[in-house]
């Protein structure tokens, strides 16, 4: 499957990846160690490792592993993975134009146009007769409480970024778990 954008007329390979609540992200499942992350992405490219600072002393050290697609020119990575020292993995960020894409209920969720993306999953709420969920900024989203859609900016539009989360040590909902990185996805305020 090829994916072009505004932004970059270069046509991006995705992979597909599954899905699996509470369990993972293609290769990548929830409560891995660093380690044990590093090696699983190991099929999509390059990945750069950084522990984050500690802005809220209720969570353990964090890691943040980012992977970037084996052989593209430098660009933003593919995929983001947040490691937390006492729950493991806990978040994978799938990049809008990079990422791979990764479906739910049929439906794509990665680098989406968000009004279509918001059509789409109304029409399969609906027609389902499931939840859609929408976050503090209004972002669509399956009524899934492990998927937290983002926006990230792309060229002159906005396109979805979903997060695919469990919740970490000392929080009550994956909201609450939200890498505060991710508030500011690319170095742009997503809200």
């Amino acid at each position: 499957m090829a994916f072009k954008t505004e932004a970059d007329s270069e046509v991006v390979e995705r992979d597909e990846w599954s899905y699996s609540p509470a369990v993972g992200v293609g290769p990548l499942r929830f409560g891995m160690t660093v380690d044990e992350v590093v090696e699983a992405a190991e099929i999509l490219g390059q990945m750069k490792v950084t522990e984050l600072a500690r802005d809220y002393p209720v969570f353990s050290p964090t890691w943040k592993v980012e992977v970037h697609r084996r052989g593209a020119a430098p660009s933003m990575p593919a995929v983001t993975a947040y490691v937390s020292q006492a729950a493991g993995l806990f978040c994978i960020a799938t990049d809008a134009v990079q990422g791979p894409q990764v479906a739910h209920g049929g439906i794509r969720l990665v680098g989406r146009d968000l009004p279509e993306l918001e059509n789409d999953l109304i029409a399969y709420a609906e027609t389902m007769d499931v939840h859609l969920r929408y976050t503090p900024e209004g972002y669509p989203g399956p009524g899934d409480p492990g998927v937290l859609m983002r926006g990230q900016p792309v060229g002159q539009d906005l396109r979805s970024r979903p997060l695919f989360m469990v919740t970490r040590d000392g929080a009550h909902t994956e909201w609450d778990s939200l890498p505060s990185e991710e508030y500011h996805a690319n170095g742009q305020s997503t809200a």
